[in-house]
């Protein structure tokens, strides 16, 4: 029974530095590649592994057994693309030579994640891992480090956030505030761990697909949505700014919160009713059919302007003089308030009949279908 020495070259150091041609068989190619190998690198761990092969191989045949020796290098690129090589590789050498089982060489721990391709191929009778001595923990340790970091979840999890980190710093340095950095850095990372303990990563995601989809399909709740967002955003600098103007010692911290209320509203009405208005024509243009749910919206927001507007001025007022009861009594608290609860009712009677009369002729239709469908079969 013949015994196979096989000497393990995942990332293919004998075929990149000594231009070696795998695989490597017989005793005296094995020499040869060794030699070549260490000539353009003798600090290189597959040369002991290579060496170790050989005197296995020697002492095999001192031993009077039948045995020969190879040797199969895979690829730079170690994964899917270096294994398949190996077992392309391999599948030759055990029908050149018809060994019979085998002694796996290794010089290292990610070599040996060719072991069950061997053993679906092959009986292993021994594994000889070679390192060394002085590096082997070291090796260990930073394959398993490199093995760690390749890993889907340590890069979402632990790599994304410090890149974050990096970028705002490095954005904060070259626009001379590194003053603000740090602050924009503990901005970002709470943002992010917001986003982890929420798990809002897929909301993110579709929202992204959507913008994505948007821009390339030319869809008119892309360009609504963006609009709204620029609304959005200046009437909250805007509110802002506002707001700073009313802060004072003097005063309590509510009246600018109130202030900053007050001037969004409205921008937050109108970024909404924009959105919406694309996103109902997106679906009646892609689904030929009204969204009844989307009728119900217009009313809302606008009902929320006008009596969220009403609220926030007249607490705003009333507090600026000592808690006055006067602004609440005002034609424009009244009117704002009437003129919102009306238009909130008047959405919810139409919203409500026009859904009962929508869902009341589908019933119909689906009656005359299956009617139809009865007459046709008797």
């Amino acid at each position: 029974m013949k015994i196979l020495v096989l000497n393990i070259d995942r990332d293919d150091d004998f075929g990149r530095k000594a231009k070696v041609k795998s695989p490597i068989i017989g005793l005296e190619n094995n020499l040869d590649a060794a030699n070549k190998l260490g000539q353009v690198d003798p600090e290189d761990s597959d040369l002991n592994a290579i060496f170790s092969a050989i005197m296995t191989y020697k002492s095999l045949l001192k031993e009077g057994k039948n045995a020969e020796i190879a040797t199969i290098c895979g690829s730079i690129n170690v994964g899917i693309r270096s294994d398949q090589i190996l077992s392309e590789q391999l599948e030759r050498v055990i029908k050149e030579t018809e060994a019979k089982e085998v002694i796996l060489i290794t010089d290292g721990a990610e070599d040996e994640y060719i072991v069950p391709i061997v053993q679906s191929r092959i009986k292993i009778s021994s594994i000889q891992r070679v390192s060394i001595k002085q590096s082997q923990e070291l090796e260990d340790t930073y394959y398993r480090v490199i093995k760690l970091l390749d890993d889907e979840k340590v890069k979402k999890q632990f790599i994304l956030p410090i890149s974050l980190i990096l970028i705002v710093g490095a954005l904060s340095a070259l626009f001379g505030m590194a003053a603000s950095g740090f602050g924009a850095i503990l901005f970002t990372l709470g943002i992010y761990l917001l986003i982890r303990t929420f798990s809002w990563e897929r909301n993110i995601a579709a929202v992204w697909e959507e913008i994505k989809s948007g821009f390339l399909t030319g869809k008119l709740s892309f360009y609504t949505y963006l609009v709204s967002f620029v609304i959005l955003a200046a009437t909250l600098f805007y509110a802002w700014t506002l707001a700073q103007s009313d802060i004072s010692e003097e005063i309590l911290w509510v009246i600018p919160v109130l202030s900053f209320l007050k001037h969004v509203i409205w921008g937050i009405v109108v970024a909404g009713l924009l959105s919406s208005f694309g996103r109902f024509v997106d679906i009646y243009v892609r689904e030929k059919r009204v969204q009844w749910s989307y009728w119900i919206i217009p009313f809302s927001l606008s009902a929320f302007g006008f009596i969220s507007s009403a609220i926030f001025d007249s607490l705003y007022d009333s507090i600026q003089n000592d808690f006055s009861i006067t602004p609440f009594l005002t034609f424009n608290f009244v009117s704002y308030i009437s003129v919102g609860i009306l238009i909130a009712l008047i959405g919810a009677i139409t919203y409500h009949y026009i859904k009962d009369t929508y869902i009341s002729d589908k019933q119909e239709l689906e009656i005359e279908e299956q009617t139809s469908q009865l007459l046709q079969e008797n």
